[in-house]
């Protein structure tokens, strides 16, 4: 007798993203945990290639790092056809998958998928449309899908399909200064999918706190499925002695005599209290802060600016490893950017990780680090106490005196960094894939959809 998988779809809003983030991750380790438990995925795309009769064109348009930019008349042109098509329920359109475009070196960054689609334009297209009031584009894909999960929250639905929509977090709206998009778009768009949403997958307790108490989601319709934390062995496992070598090599810094912060530099971070807690510390250990610059990245550096604008922000640009990093103040280093592959290097060396923001959905760094063994140093507000357990030292986000202590404290003591690294990847092991793959199961067993367990 033949068991039909059950068919799941997946956004690629964020998988096209030329920088890994954190809800890219999300929707990586989603497609590879689905798929190993006996799904059929596939990806949804928004991608400006064509969606004409040409297989190789598509194919080739899916994976175009530089897309011609259109001049600014022809680009509101070409937005005005995709929200009109958007009116009317487009097909998606299925990409080739063949060996003709070179896809190796690439396979971190990619979905493990079973189909391919896109719409061109979709994304952008869905979130200029949207407006409250507005029903939500509604999208047509070739194939019958069991399931659309919608990784991020936009305002779109697959026709035919049930709807899975992941909330990460209410930060626009708990934190509406800390964020630069329209807030009552966002608020139309979150309450229809409150509203109407099959289903709502968040990433922790808290985030669930917020989605019931703000948008009075019955805590039925609710599943907390946290995110799974994966990292390659041949990069958690590198022979110490090579990844010393490529710290060294690529960022000057010595194993073990520096402290770190990865993620964007945004409001949300608390870059500007991180800079201050370290200056007032008095570590002799250079702080290295690694991450795209995001809004009010100036603010959130200002301490190191204050007096000579002009440095910023030619002297914070990645240009390969001879130029990765610029020493700013003698004691703060910044990196535009870090390839997966030696920032992994990087946390393993830190003498910790700084991580004391203000606010997460989930807080996907601070488990990254102690699944490496290296200390952590976070706050102890939203989901960042029930992520880290107690295997991290934790403080007040908003009180710079009590971050200063703790990295006294954890620079001091050599015995309270031996315990927390021991403690790390014990905490981290409760998000790994066994588990992760139990909560996804729960999940759409409550939309009648049957995942099998991995290696069954």
């Amino acid at each position: 007798m033949t068991v039909l998988k059950p068919r799941i779809a997946i956004d690629g809003y964020n998988l096209s993203l030329d920088q890994g983030t954190g809800v890219a991750t999300y929707c990586r380790n989603l497609t590879q945990r689905l798929h190993a438990l006996g799904a059929e995925v596939g990806v949804l795309y928004g991608q400006k290639s064509s969606s004409g009769r040409d297989d190789l064109l598509r194919e080739v348009g899916l994976y175009d790092a530089t897309p011609r930019p259109l001049p600014p008349r022809q680009q509101a042109y070409e937005d005005f056809r995709a929200r009109l098509k958007l009116a009317m329920g487009p097909m998606a359109r299925a990409v080739p998958r063949t060996d003709r475009v070179v896809l190796r070196g690439l396979e971190a960054r990619l979905p493990q998928a079973d189909r391919l689609w896109n719409v061109p334009g979709l994304f952008r297209a869905a979130v200029q449309r949207a407006a409250p009031g507005r029903k939500f584009g509604r999208v047509r894909l070739p194939d019958r899908q069991d399931v659309m999960h919608w990784t991020f929250p936009l305002p779109l639905r697959v026709e035919g399909a049930r709807n899975i929509y992941t909330i990460h977090d209410l930060v626009p709206l708990r934190m509406p200064y800390a964020t630069l998009d329209s807030k009552r778009r966002y608020l139309g768009t979150i309450r229809r999918i409150a509203a109407e949403a099959d289903h709502i997958a968040t990433v922790s307790e808290a985030s669930k706190r917020d989605i019931m108490n703000l948008l009075g989601v019955p805590e039925e319709r609710i599943s907390v499925t946290y995110q799974c934390v994966e990292i390659p062995a041949a990069l958690a496992e590198k022979p110490e002695a090579l990844a010393r070598a490529e710290v060294k090599g690529a960022f000057g810094l010595e194993w073990g005599g520096y402290w770190l912060f990865f993620g964007a530099i945004e409001p949300k971070k608390n870059i500007g209290r991180i800079i201050e807690a370290y200056l007032a510390s008095g570590s002799p250990w250079p702080l290295v802060i690694c991450g795209k610059h995001g809004w009010q990245v100036r603010q959130e550096l200002a301490l190191l600016f204050e007096d000579d604008h002009r440095q910023f922000p030619e002297d914070t640009r990645y240009d390969g490893p001879q130029g990765m990093t610029r020493k700013l103040r003698d004691r703060v280093i910044l990196l535009d950017y870090a390839p997966f592959r030696l920032l992994v290097s990087l946390i393993r060396g830190a003498r910790s990780l700084l991580f004391p923001s203000l606010y997460e959905g989930f807080g996907l760094p601070a488990l990254e680090a102690m699944l490496l063994g290296t200390p952590v140093l976070t706050s102890n507000v939203a989901s960042l106490p029930e992520v880290v357990g107690d295997a991290a030292l934790m403080v007040d986000p908003y009180d710079t005196r009590a971050m200063a202590e703790a990295i006294q404290a954890l620079d001091a003591n050599d015995d309270l960094r031996a315990e927390l690294s021991w403690r790390g990847p014990r905490q981290a092991a409760l998000f790994d894939a066994a588990h992760y793959d139990a909560r996804l199961v729960e999940m759409y067993a409550k939309l009648g959809i049957a995942l099998g367990r991995a290696g069954e």
